[in-house]
């Protein structure tokens, strides 16, 4: 019984264990990112959690301002459906919608049909550039936001000057509207107006940050002054929080990814590639001519033929083999009987030369040097056996 000798790993077949050290920091830096990514969506879920939902106590919920309004006999009332909202919209309301953006087109249009003649007050919590136009005609969002959040009035309305400084940084915006009342600039751009309705007592509030709403905000600087004085000038508050399981909601016209994205965003990701590119040709190696280098250790010729023969047999390519042995042979036999090294691969050429160097002794040589490749290991020893005879015969003086 005979047994195959295992060969030695190569540098073409790693072990287990040298491919796991090549890959662990990889691994190691996708478990960690991983790992944030998780703990960043748990804390944002219990902070977003009810976000500007009057009945919610969490920081970011606006419980504490319903609650003074309550005190002050104005009654608060959520609503969830475009319906609602518009079947609300009257002289004696104020209709605060809580996320602009979540409206669709023909959403938006809707709303604004039935608030714009109501005689009541609209007041649009941070609109982005997607809903204020529709909201708010003769408003547009900069795409620049606010750096500072606490801003002084600067302005002419009644409500803002009572207040002061409020935490009203945010989007900014700009208006057509001679009329408008134009508060808390920023650079210039209000983040703040006041539009009087072209007819009756109405008016639309354009809000550019929700923080003088929030129950973790609302002491500070002079935001519950503004907040009670924008939402407490009707006898009624209905707080519309949109959703996106609204049924009247077009299904044709819902927002893609990129309308979901603040602007911001978009020029961030941008900046990235950019950045990107530019370390990419700073990283870059500058292409030219090669330059030969010692190597650090001497391989034995020896070493560099095991080693390829390995990987034949490895991949039991005895044609490869039995193609290179011959080619080799064969350029070494041409410069021998004056053929040159360009013909050496040309029976018509190298046969003839070969035959009149061995006096006619040439009938073997085709099937040698130019024959098909050998069936077996040992029909490939032998074949190398032959061509080192072959040469040792025509190098003989």
């Amino acid at each position: 019984m005979t047994t195959e000798a295992t060969l030695p790993s190569t540098s073409a077949s790693p072990t287990a264990r040298q491919v796991w050290t090549r890959a662990r920091g990889i691994a190691l830096a996708v478990v960690l990112l991983l790992a944030a990514a998780v703990a960043i969506a748990v804390i944002r879920s219990d902070t977003k959690h009810g976000e500007l939902d009057p009945r919610s106590v969490g920081p970011q919920g606006s419980r504490a301002v319903a609650e003074l309004l309550a005190d002050r006999g104005v009654s608060t009332r959520v609503v969830t459906t475009l319906d609602e909202a518009r079947a609300a919209a009257a002289p004696d309301t104020t209709l605060l919608v809580a996320v602009p953006d979540l409206l669709t087109r023909s959403q938006q249009t809707r709303l604004h049909s039935s608030t714009a003649d109501s005689g009541g007050r609209t007041v649009l919590v941070a609109p982005g550039s997607w809903s204020v136009e529709k909201l708010a005609p003769g408003v547009t969002a900069d795409p620049a936001t606010s750096f500072d959040s606490t801003l002084d009035p600067e302005c002419e309305l009644p409500a803002a000057r009572r207040a002061g400084s409020a935490d009203t940084g945010g989007i900014r915006y700009t208006t057509t509207h001679l009329d408008a009342g134009e508060c808390y600039p920023s650079e210039r751009l209000a983040t703040l107006l006041r539009i009087p309705a072209a007819s009756g007592n109405g008016d639309t509030i354009v809000l550019g940050a929700p923080d003088i709403l929030f129950n973790d905000r609302l002491d500070k600087q002079g935001n519950a002054s503004l907040a009670l004085q924008l939402l407490g000038s009707r006898p009624h508050l209905v707080w519309y929080l949109p959703s996106l399981s609204d049924a009247s909601a077009d299904p044709d016209e819902e927002k893609g990814f990129l309308d979901l994205l603040p602007s911001g965003w978009l020029w961030g990701t941008l900046q990235l590639f950019v950045a990107a590119a530019l370390a990419a040709l700073w990283r870059a190696r500058r292409l030219g001519p090669l330059v030969p280098e010692k190597l650090p250790v001497a391989i034995r010729a020896s070493e560099t033929v095991e080693g390829r023969a390995r990987l034949y047999r490895k991949a039991n390519a005895r044609d490869r083999a039995a193609a290179a042995l011959r080619s080799s042979t064969r350029i070494r036999l041409a410069p021998l009987v004056g053929v040159p090294v360009t013909q050496a691969h040309t029976p018509e050429t190298l046969l003839p030369a070969l035959s009149a160097h061995l006096h006619g002794d040439g009938h073997h040589l085709h099937p040698l040097l130019f024959g098909p490749p050998p069936g077996d290991d040992a029909a490939l020893i032998a074949l190398a056996d032959q061509l080192d005879a072959l040469e040792r015969e025509v190098r003989r003086p």
